[in-house]
């Protein structure tokens, strides 16, 4: 496989896990609920037991929202300075808030990674519907 050829599928399967799709075919359910991977895929039958996502989403969605949050703070700062308890809560409801819109997301993208790679037991671009 090219390197070109490569990258793509990588990036359609990064593509197809955001959205919480099957890497393989972009039609079957990656997760059964809110962040447990599926055993397989309803459509295609790929076996999804060998993803190790583990905290890798964690800790992609914690740098990201930490970044924002500081941004956010230091925009809020002078409109709030006078009621800090409510910059906090704001701050801290918005964090929350965010992680969890973004930990599915995210996992499903490194789960789409491990599978286009092979890796920890996926047979990634050799393994065919």
């Amino acid at each position: 496989m090219t390197d070109a050829a490569e990258k793509e599928l990588t990036r359609a399967a990064m593509k197809n896990g955001a959205k919480s799709r099957c890497p393989r075919c972009g039609e079957g359910h990656l997760f059964r609920s809110y962040l447990k991977v599926a055993a397989s895929c309803d459509h295609c039958g790929l076996d999804l037991t060998p993803q190790r996502a583990d905290d890798g989403p964690a800790y992609i969605t914690i740098l990201i929202v930490c970044h924002i949050a500081g941004v956010a703070l230091h925009l809020m700062h002078k409109p709030f300075a006078d009621n800090p308890l409510m910059l906090a809560l704001i701050i801290s409801a918005g964090s929350v808030a965010l992680s969890l819109a973004m930990l599915p997301p995210i996992k499903g993208a490194i789960v789409g990674i491990q599978w286009a790679k092979g890796m920890h037991g996926f047979k990634g671009a050799t393994d065919t519907a």
